[in-house]
């Protein structure tokens, strides 16, 4: 298990081909997100988390859907800082024998990482800046699970 939270850009398909592999593994499913800029106005995401307390919150959620789900190993890289529109944000990748184990926990982990996480995330356009509010379809996400 790797939980990552770093500034510096990421590789998704370095990524992918480095946690790819192992005895056993009969599925890898892998999410990246990208920073979405919606209407063409966005200058910049700004993502600020507090240092320790954040990967200890996804480490936590990642064993979770360790014991969850039959996984042989899960992958989270999430990003801080300044970042522009395309750059990519965070990956999930879970391998596990079979792919409905793989593709829940991943799932789950992205429903996770989209209302639980500790990042606060601020956009910024040519009007000014402003924080990015919860959306209810990230938290009732949640309820499945």
């Amino acid at each position: 298990m790797s939980v990552r939270v770093q500034d510096a850009a990421f590789d998704a398909g370095a990524e992918l081909n480095a946690f790819s592999g192992g005895d056993g593994v009969g599925a890898i499913v892998s999410f990246t997100g990208i920073v979405r800029d919606t209407d063409g106005t966005l200058a910049a995401m700004e993502i600020e988390h507090y240092p320790g307390m954040t990967e200890r919150a996804i480490q936590a959620i990642v064993d979770e859907a360790m014991t969850r789900w039959a996984l042989v190993d899960a992958l989270v890289i999430h990003r801080f800082g300044r970042l522009s529109a395309g750059a990519p944000i965070m990956m999930v990748a879970t391998k596990s024998a079979h792919r409905a184990d793989a593709f829940a926990a991943a799932d789950f982990l992205m429903d996770y990482l989209k209302s639980r996480a500790p990042f606060w995330k601020k956009e910024t356009t040519a009007d000014g800046s402003a924080w990015v509010a919860a959306k209810d379809a990230d938290e009732d996400a949640l309820d499945r699970w």
